[in-house]
């Protein structure tokens, strides 16, 4: 569903200022929230709106937690809260991954408010590889990682492929650390200028192993150095106490920030992306 351009879409990118940050977080958090529309392809409610105040209007994303329909394995808390906890963990990193995110009330209760982010589709992140006289030998190609075989036809089946790219790599750990079970190829949003947005994350933060993701490309590979920094940096900051910790205690339970802590604490032991477990499918359906 795109934009409407009455509307404008505050464009982000990875050079953007703390200041100009704060402002756009402020806008979503305390402006007047107007519903223009909604956007049916989801399974809960999401309500593409407006946001003003003070003469600035901008576009975004109400997803009220009176739409959510209820998931049996994630009993506790709210998508939203867990949408709003993503954000904050990747304003930690300071990779800058998740769009502005802020929890308040809207014309349909309490929910999440998301700054709308338009993907730029000239900055391909998934493709397909076929080759007939490959079978088993296919090649993900430079600059590609491979994910796994994928069926596209009743009696062909080709390789799934993500982009070798430093954006797409700091998502993957970021997904590690919020334990993401839905990372699909839709939740990717590439913007002009090459930075990288990652959205719908409420399914995250559970306590048991559920990360299933379409970007395996890394999995079992060594953590760059930049990650190995963050992830260190990232432990400090969840310790109880700090502001980090407090704001998630808030948005989660106490058993999740705990997991969380152990999730940053294992990947540091390691030094590695995780392998797919085993005991959960590995990849989302549908995975786009």
């Amino acid at each position: 569903m795109p934009a409407p351009e009455r509307i404008p879409s505050r464009r982000m990118s990875g050079d953007v200022t703390r200041e100009r940050k704060r402002t756009t977080l402020d806008l979503l958090a305390e402006g007047e929230l107007t519903v223009r529309g909604q956007v049916r392809e989801a399974s809960n409610a999401v309500l593409f709106c407006s946001v003003a105040r003070a003469g600035e209007e901008v576009a975004c994303v109400y997803k009220p937690v009176a739409g959510e329909r209820p998931l049996w394995d994630f009993p506790d808390g709210t998508l939203a809260q867990r949408e709003v906890a993503a954000f904050e963990l990747s304003e930690a990193t300071g990779w800058d991954l998740v769009p502005p995110t802020v929890l308040r009330d809207g014309p349909y209760g309490e929910g999440m408010v998301q700054l709308w982010v338009e993907a730029d589709p000239s900055e391909p992140l998934l493709a397909l590889v076929e080759d007939e006289e490959a079978g088993e030998g296919w090649k993900a190609g430079e600059g590609w990682k491979a994910v796994g075989p994928a069926q596209v036809a009743e009696d062909r089946t080709a390789l799934l492929v993500h982009a070798d790219s430093p954006q797409l790599r700091r998502l993957a750990v970021l997904d590690a650390v919020i334990n993401n079970g839905d990372r699909k190829g839709g939740h990717l949003l590439p913007v002009a200028g090459g930075h990288l947005y990652g959205i719908d994350h409420g399914v995250s933060f559970h306590v048991e192993d559920k990360l299933r993701t379409l970007l395996w490309g890394w999995a079992g590979e060594e953590l760059t150095e930049e990650a190995v920094r963050v992830l260190a940096a990232l432990d400090a900051r969840l310790a109880p106490g700090t502001r980090l910790a407090e704001r998630l205690a808030g948005l989660l339970t106490a058993a999740e920030v705990d997991a969380l802590r152990e999730r940053v604490a294992g990947l540091r032991r390691t030094g590695r992306h995780p392998v797919p477990s085993g005991q959960w499918p590995a990849i989302p359906w549908p995975p786009v």
